[in-house]
């Protein structure tokens, strides 16, 4: 167990992709103001000085397409109205929230794929292969 606490340490000291790292917990104390979160638990915080915009992520792994649309706008600048305060409304055409599914047994396959069951579909004949002549 004192072996895995070592390895935790270590490895919120030196890897950005397991979650925030001790570097941004002292930048964000230091420099950032809390702003909302999520209703996945993702923490969104600004700058003071810069015009800086950060996201610590929640569950652990840092995978922006956690970010919900609203939340996305704000964090690319495409909007100063934090979503939390303005009450933001998805549009009746958007979908819910799906995270990254690549890598996954629920990832999209289109037809002939090789992790696809079935048979690619037969060509139409609506091209010409081309060949060295």
């Amino acid at each position: 167990m004192a072996q895995s606490g070592i390895k935790q340490f270590l490895s919120e000291i030196f890897s950005w992709w397991g979650g925030n790292t001790w570097g941004t917990r002292l930048w964000i104390r230091r420099f950032g103001d809390y702003v909302g979160s999520d209703e996945f638990g993702n923490r969104y915080y600004q700058d003071r000085k810069a015009n800086r915009r950060y996201v610590t992520y929640a569950g652990g792994y840092a995978d922006a397409s956690t970010i919900p649309p609203g939340w996305n706008g704000w964090i690319h600048h495409r909007t100063d109205v934090v979503p939390a305060e303005a009450g933001y409304e998805p549009y009746s055409w958007e979908l819910p929230h799906q995270p990254n599914l690549t890598g996954s047994a629920e990832a999209y396959r289109p037809d002939g794929s090789l992790l696809n069951k079935g048979e690619r579909p037969r060509v139409t004949g609506d091209y010409q292969a081309w060949s060295p002549e």
